[in-house]
């Protein structure tokens, strides 16, 4: 297409022309998005800090048509996405699109089923919402320049992600190019979210995601009722890309449009840790079951990754939930003591185990590795190296790991993962029924949600 003078402009014509042509394989791709997403709501509403969002969320948003999931009251779209996006967030299960370095699920699903619900939308509707909000979200993070952003301090779920929320959001609410556009020049005001979670802690982190879905909604309320916002607000000389980015892209706000798709790329994970860490997790976890490893035989190990995760990944994962999510020793450990696939890993018994405390205190470097570091984030890799008291090393690297687009799980094992995620007392065959009702085009959203209840 011709381009404009405005970048922004460029994308919000691509996505507004979208509506009703939106491929049936990308539908499809929508319904594992929605299905995954969906359990990492339902485990994660149960959190402290998901339950002190929910919290604010129904006190702030009264009464309303929006199911907050694991709750019974229902509130305003704009709340209910808030609660749902830190739930969905809550416990480092959701989805990631790696080149960005964000979680769009977490962002866009809970924003789209919202104002779906109070919409009166179809199962389309919020299907093809749920692929416009990742190609909007997915787009701005890959054009800020994603390393040098999040090494910035920015994180970049709740930075790029209002783009995804105000996009679902434009969807749902019939918006031609020139009003979607006012959304993201709105949206670019209300971006915000720092990495000061990965220095000191604190539940910050959970509600990013929940912010930006919320704070995309506000921007699409606004533009829906004639607010205008800046002409290029991605890409304009103060806008989102040159603001945030140290070395932005903006071109690739709009390059390779229709044939390149942001959620075609996403990792669905396997383990509720940071996803920058998983090649670690899965080369320890192979070298275990391969050599029926003990901790009694390892005398240290070494492991190597991109230069992001030796920086922001390298602490003690002992101290906090959020930092065994976040530790690279600690989930080095893991896979060997525990299961990094089971999220109880993460929880008070292991975090206060002394063996884990041991084993982590063996993993005695983490650096950068150059070989990484020339593919990240577009393709995850670690090594490890695991030195015997017998004097063997055993050594493994993955690169694109399980889960990621070059290795992907399918619709089966993303059934599977919400089916351990979701309340013992859900339907065994929810994710069939979900999947059902989500390929009935003309089928009321408010059908769906009647059997979200049973997952929170």
């Amino acid at each position: 297409m011709a381009q404009s003078e405005s970048l922004t402009r460029d994308l919000a014509d691509f996505l507004a022309g979208l509506s009703g042509r939106v491929d049936q394989r990308l539908l499809g791709q929508s319904v594992n998005a929605f299905i995954d997403t969906l359990g990492c709501m339902a485990f994660g509403s149960s959190q402290p800090w998901s339950q002190a969002a929910a919290a604010h969320a129904l006190a702030t948003g009264g009464e309303g048509t929006a199911t907050v999931i694991g709750h019974s009251a229902r509130t305003t779209p704009a709340m209910a996405a808030f609660a749902n996006g830190a739930s969905a967030h809550g416990f480092e299960l959701d989805d990631v699109h790696e080149e960005a370095i964000s979680h769009p699920g977490a962002v866009v699903v809970p924003a789209a089923l919202a104002l779906a619900e109070e919409s009166g939308a179809t199962s389309l509707d919020l299907s093809e919402a749920i692929v416009i909000g990742y190609e909007a979200m997915g787009r701005a993070g890959i054009a800020v320049g994603p390393a040098d952003h999040m090494l910035s301090g920015f994180h970049p779920t709740s930075m790029s992600g209002v783009f995804g929320s105000a996009a679902a959001a434009g969807r749902l609410l019939g918006f031609d190019a020139e009003r979607l556009n006012h959304a993201f020049g709105v949206a670019v005001s209300l971006a915000s979210g720092t990495m000061e979670f990965a220095s000191s802690g604190g539940m910050a982190k959970r509600m990013h995601a929940g912010r930006a879905a919320e704070a995309g909604l506000l921007a699409a309320s606004l533009a829906a009722n004639g607010f205008e916002g800046s002409a290029d607000g991605m890409a304009g000389r103060y806008g989102f890309c040159n603001v945030f980015g140290t070395a932005p892209e903006p071109e690739l706000l709009t390059d390779a449009l229709g044939s390149r798709w942001m959620i075609d790329e996403i990792t669905v994970k396997p383990y509720a840790a940071c996803s920058d860490i998983h090649p670690l997790i899965q080369a320890t976890a192979e070298l275990r079951a391969e050599h029926r490893l003990t901790t009694d035989q390892i005398d240290r190990i070494e492991a190597e990754g991109p230069t992001k995760a030796a920086t922001q990944n390298s602490m003690d994962g002992t101290t906090s939930v959020m930092a065994a999510q976040y530790s690279a020793q600690f989930n080095i450990a893991a896979a060997i003591l525990a299961d990094p696939a089971d999220p109880a890993t993460y929880g008070p018994e292991w975090i206060a185990s002394p063996a884990i405390a041991d084993l982590q205190a063996r993993v005695v470097s983490l650096r950068a590795a150059e070989q990484f570091d020339d593919t990240y984030a577009k393709k995850m890799g670690g090594r490890v190296r695991i030195f015997l008291g017998s004097g063997e090393v055993l050594e493994r690297t993955v690169h694109g790991q399980r889960g990621s687009m070059h290795d992907p799980l399918s619709p089966q094992q993303i059934d599977a993962k919400f089916a351990s995620l979701v309340s013992d007392s859900a339907p065994s065959d929810l994710a069939s029924r979900l999947r059902s009702r989500l390929a009935d085009p003309s089928g009321p959203v408010s059908g769906i949600c009647e059997l979200l209840t049973s997952a929170g």
